[in-house]
């Protein structure tokens, strides 16, 4: 039983510059949610990082707001929190698989994402697994977007900036002052 193993945890990273991560949680079973996010908060806190905390309706949208953020905010990292419970139908394959496919393709992209979603059988494993004081699962989360976090920041950090610049004008080709003034619409 994985309750009764031990894992090897890598040192938590330091920095020499404060991070901040941003983290969403699905709060479907605001208990399990709630563990979750207690583990992540103090992980975060004990590296020394500050944190802001979204809520969207299900696991399904974790990944959707993660990348809204990731392209229109200045976030160093994100945690990804929420519990999926096997039902009666498929529907658990479809949010297990594709949510934790949303998150590794915004991975890949080079967005730092620890995913603390927990795709269980029952909610005792939910519970067992989510538990701050027990295998801390949105502890373990928030410290695998730290870890990520620090290589970002080791191999020359983000290649792409926040937000937008503004092209060249257009109008301005090889001497053209630009366009008439005349009226706005």
């Amino acid at each position: 039983m994985a309750g009764h193993e031990t894992h090897y945890a890598l040192p938590r990273p330091q920095f020499d510059r404060p991070v901040k991560l941003l983290i969403v949680v699905a709060p479907y079973y605001r208990d399990i949610a709630d563990q979750l996010l207690a583990g992540a908060r103090a992980e975060i806190e004990a590296a020394g990082g500050a944190h802001e905390t979204v809520e969207v309706p299900g696991a399904l949208e974790v990944p959707t707001a993660i990348g809204q953020a990731f392209r229109m905010s200045n976030f160093d990292g994100f945690v990804a929190l929420g519990c999926v419970i096997r039902g009666e139908t498929t529907h658990y394959d479809t949010v297990c698989n594709d949510s934790s496919r949303a998150l590794q393709l915004l991975g890949l992209q080079g967005a730092c994402i620890g995913n603390g979603i927990l795709t269980v059988e029952n909610r005792a494993q939910a519970e067992v697994r989510a538990d701050a004081s027990g295998q801390n699962k949105g502890g373990g989360a928030a410290a695998a977007a730290l870890h990520l976090i620090a290589l970002a920041r080791r191999w020359g950090g983000a290649k792409r900036s926040v937000g937008f610049l503004p092209e060249k004008d257009e109008f301005q080709i090889a001497g053209d002052t630009g366009p008439e003034k005349g009226p706005v619409a």
